[in-house]
């Protein structure tokens, strides 16, 4: 079933917003005694509009999840070919070189400011809501349901980042506040989520289509409850899910992700005339486009993660070896989710088979450092497939409209298998594993008799896999509290390519030229340097003191 916003945002194109997220950004506060407003249900049809692009600010293609950058560039996942500071470019390689760069005056994976401006802007609704709505209080539930989701949304992403925040649910902001704990925090984010999925309908009519539903409510409880540890709420959230029998899993993966079908619960869609994004622009292959692309590429570390297609891992030992091997690397038989997230030596791309290599034609190498940017070059051997449109050919013209799913059903089912593994119930938990695995009849091998570590590494394995660039993997390894030992004193590889006599030498090579580190006190975020400033009452968290 499908669930976007499409109509939602044609509509703010119509009226002639350039974002439906600045409709009464510029009001006083005190416009919220303006009863004009509540009246009737289009004003606060159009009111509730405004949050839905939150959706996209916090996405891949949005601005607010690390200036634009992927988070993956902060993993073995993924490598940013620039190393002069920028988005997109070496803001991702110099917080993975130097984390001390982070501190509370300066912090590009935070979003302290204007998530909390966000959050003033639907407890206002809510305020006006409560107080002046002349609506029945059917409409009443309805639009109370929505706002309270995307105040649990926003205030997920600075649980996730901080733990216990400022907490917010009026308009009586007190200039000094401290921080509440984490378990206030998330009772207010699980609180929300709990009433939008009691107020909010399964569907949507046709007028409707694209709200957010009981099912994208119980499916981020599903997420946020396993940052929160909280197994069994995660557990009951991703059940209430699948008990609808509204979604299913796509037969294809590559649609898994793309929208506008049975596992797609919750997205955002783009228009060619706005909003749209550059995610094609950003990561285009070489000669897509001239001197921009290849921003970041997948590293040979993430391709040795994909099973063999008829399951198990790949012995990819003759392929490190020094001065590298003519013999191709055994990317046909990877598992089929492969072929659909990586554009690699061989493959075709836009009707052209892709040579990345030193000197290629359709695809080209540069190693890391040789340029200021990557200018369509990679610097790994690989270019990033997933959310590419293989049909969108003009780049200069147009701009990309590929969806941002937030939300879909294969998370679901590994939120699940997570909270089951953690409430000790091993073959529940794999079964959800096996599920995902065997989406399609890509005849991935069943998983059985796993417990324990081999339990956990094998859903690990599939959240990476699977959920591969959907940014998630970062904040996983944070959760976990796993990061400051994996993701310390290691480095990216990639798979430097040459033409050779009859074929091509693949060398496995070194992308990071140094080491990359995480700081064990940045599982917590700083309070920013300008809260402290202007709140008396707020402690800065003691990893940062």
């Amino acid at each position: 079933m499908k669930y976007n916003i499409l109509k939602i945002t044609l509509f703010c194109s119509l009226v002639g917003l350039a974002s439906c997220e600045g409709f009464l950004d510029t009001a006083p506060t005190d416009r919220i005694s303006d009863k004009v407003v509540w009246e009737n249900k289009a004003n606060v049809t159009l009111y509730i509009n405004g949050f839905y692009p939150y959706l996209d600010r916090y996405s891949n293609f949005g601005t607010s999840q690390f200036n634009g950058s992927l988070t993956e560039g902060l993993t073995e996942t993924l490598k940013y070919g620039s190393y002069v500071p920028g988005s997109k470019a070496g803001d991702a390689n110099n917080y993975a070189f130097t984390p001390e760069t982070m501190s509370p005056s300066g912090n590009l994976l935070g979003t302290w400011g204007t998530t909390y401006e966000r959050i003033r802007r639907v407890n206002e609704f809510l305020v006006g809501l409560y107080n002046y709505s002349q609506l029945s209080d059917e409409d009443n539930l309805l639009f109370e349901g929505q706002a309270r989701f995307f105040r649990a949304f926003l205030y997920f992403q600075l649980a996730k980042r901080h733990g216990g925040v400022i907490l917010y649910t009026d308009m009586n902001l007190e200039k000094n506040k401290d921080r509440s704990s984490a378990e206030e925090t998330w009772n207010l984010i699980a609180n929300d989520l709990d009433f939008a999925a009691q107020a909010l309908p399964e569907e949507w009519g046709s007028s409707d289509f694209g709200r957010v539903t009981k099912g994208a409510a119980f499916a981020l409880k599903s997420r946020a409850m396993l940052y929160a540890e909280r197994w069994e709420d995660a557990k009951v959230a991703a059940d209430s899910v699948i008990a609808l029998n509204l979604y299913s899993l796509t037969n294809k993966y590559e649609d898994a992700y793309a929208g506008g079908n049975s596992e797609s619960i919750l997205e955002y869609d783009y228009l060619v005339t706005g909003p749209n994004h550059t995610f094609d622009k950003d990561y285009a292959t070489y000669g897509e486009i001239e001197n921009q692309g290849g921003s970041g590429t997948p590293t040979q570390d993430m391709v040795e993660e994909y099973e063999a297609a008829t399951g198990g891992q790949v012995d990819w030992s003759p392929w490190h070896v020094d001065g590298g091997t003519t013999v191709t690397p055994p990317y046909a038989s990877l598992d089929p989710r492969f072929k659909a997230t990586v554009i690699y030596n061989g493959s075709v791309w836009m009707g052209k088979t892709m040579e990345n290599c030193v000197d290629g034609t359709n695809g080209k190498y540069m190693g890391y450092r040789e340029d200021t940017y990557t200018k369509g070059r990679t610097v790994t051997g690989y270019y990033l497939k997933k959310y590419r449109d293989e049909s969108h050919t003009d780049l200069v013209t147009y701009l990309s409209t590929h969806n941002w799913v937030e939300l879909r059903m294969a998370e679901v089912y590994l939120n699940r298998a997570e909270a089951l593994y953690m409430l000790n119930k091993p073959g529940l938990a794999l079964n959800d594993i096996n599920t995902v695995r065997n989406r399609n009849g890509y005849g991935l091998p069943i998983l059985s008799g796993l417990t324990g570590q081999d339990l956990f590494d094998a859903l690990r394995h599939e959240r990476k896999i699977e959920l591969a660039y959907e940014g998630h993997l970062y904040w996983d390894m944070r959760r976990w509290k796993l990061a400051h030992t994996e993701y310390n004193n290691y480095r990216v590889h990639g798979m430097k390519i040459t033409k050779a006599a009859g074929g091509y030498n693949f060398e496995y090579v070194d992308c990071d030229l140094q080491d990359r580190k995480f700081l064990e006190k940045t599982y917590v975020f700083p309070v920013p340097y300008s809260e402290l400033a202007n709140n008396s009452a707020i402690e800065q968290y003691d990893e940062w003191k």
